[in-house]
């Protein structure tokens, strides 16, 4: 990744204390990248060509009049997209790693298994002190997971589920070929998709088409008794919809991963029912030396005129 033309990279992810260590990587990485603290940029605001940010203010990026490319330093981008001064035809990257990719594959085996096991049940008997025996009916090879998202986080958890001997399916907006995954597509074949799926994983972006696709109707078409897990985005989800299934009977269980907003208010019902598990917005999450590589092989990319790999599709919306 060696270069002799100086690239600068201003970032906002961890504050200003965290400004020695992405300087350190990316002089590990990609020594000829001068690294700057967003809240103490250069005086000469055009010599920054990239930006690494997390919740940007709205119309800071647009200061940047050599700006090339942004990079989110999470895998959503909707935080940058809420910008409405972001200068239209710059490409947005997202941030997605390998050790992004294991980490979601991971959280999301074990949010499947926990629900597999009635954790949720589990827990409320802890809470309340009491021992009572009881048997989850089924083993991993009768239960049939659907993962709405079949991105490169999607299709990592679908081969580590596949893999421990879950059926696996997916939807997504164009057909996937992944070994052993039964892939739809679309709108005309969501309804299948759903009728299917015993255990449901959001992995979806968030756009204006997945805001509150998780709502009452969605949850219908589900087989009775069905188990949701939510690590996509909390604006996905229809709290007292999700609340009414648990309720009723509709739907067995649910882990959270990210709520809407986050935290959750102290009145929310998600913070006490029973039959759901909540985790601090914590499945996928890369170290940061994971991202500064990642970002690192961006800007090389860039230096060398190739496309950009995992850039936000602003017309497609993921």
């Amino acid at each position: 990744m060696a270069s002799s033309t100086p690239l600068h990279l201003i970032i906002k992810s961890g504050g200003s204390a965290a400004i020695p260590e992405w300087t350190a990587l990316f002089a590990e990485f990609a020594p000829h990248v001068v690294v700057h603290d967003w809240n103490t940029p250069p005086a000469d605001l055009s010599l920054v060509d990239f930006a690494m940010v997390w919740e940007p203010e709205t119309g800071a990026l647009a200061r940047f009049p050599q700006l090339k490319a942004i990079f989110s330093s999470a895998a959503g981008v909707d935080h940058i997209l809420a910008d409405r001064d972001l200068p239209a035809n710059l490409p947005i990257v997202r941030m997605v790693t390998g050790e992004s990719q294991q980490r979601m594959a991971e959280f999301c085996l074990m949010a499947t298994l926990m629900l597999q096991k009635n954790m949720p049940r589990a827990l409320a008997q802890h809470r309340q002190q009491q021992w009572i025996e009881f048997n989850p009916p089924h083993v991993a090879s009768e239960l049939r997971v659907g993962i709405l998202g079949l991105g490169t986080l999607g299709a990592a958890a679908a081969q580590m589920l596949r893999a421990v001997g879950y059926p696996v399916q997916g939807w997504s907006q164009t057909r996937k070929q992944i070994e052993g995954v039964t892939s739809y597509c679309g709108q005309d074949e969501l309804a299948a998709f759903l009728r299917s799926s015993q255990v449901l994983i959001c992995l979806l972006p968030d756009t204006p088409a997945t805001r509150g696709i998780l709502n009452a109707q969605l949850f219908a078409q589900l087989p009775a008794g069905a188990q949701l897990v939510n690590a996509g985005r909390g604006t996905q989800l229809h709290s007292a919809d999700l609340v009414a299934a648990l309720d009723s009977g509709q739907l067995g269980g649910a882990l959270l991963d990210v709520t809407e907003p986050e935290p959750l208010p102290a009145d929310s019902p998600l913070w006490t029912h029973p039959r759901v598990i909540l985790t601090p917005h914590i499945a996928a999450s890369a170290s940061r030396r994971a991202k500064a590589r990642q970002v690192a092989l961006s800007m090389a990319q860039w230096q060398a005129g190739q496309a950009l790999d995992n850039c936000f599709d602003r017309v497609r919306g993921y």
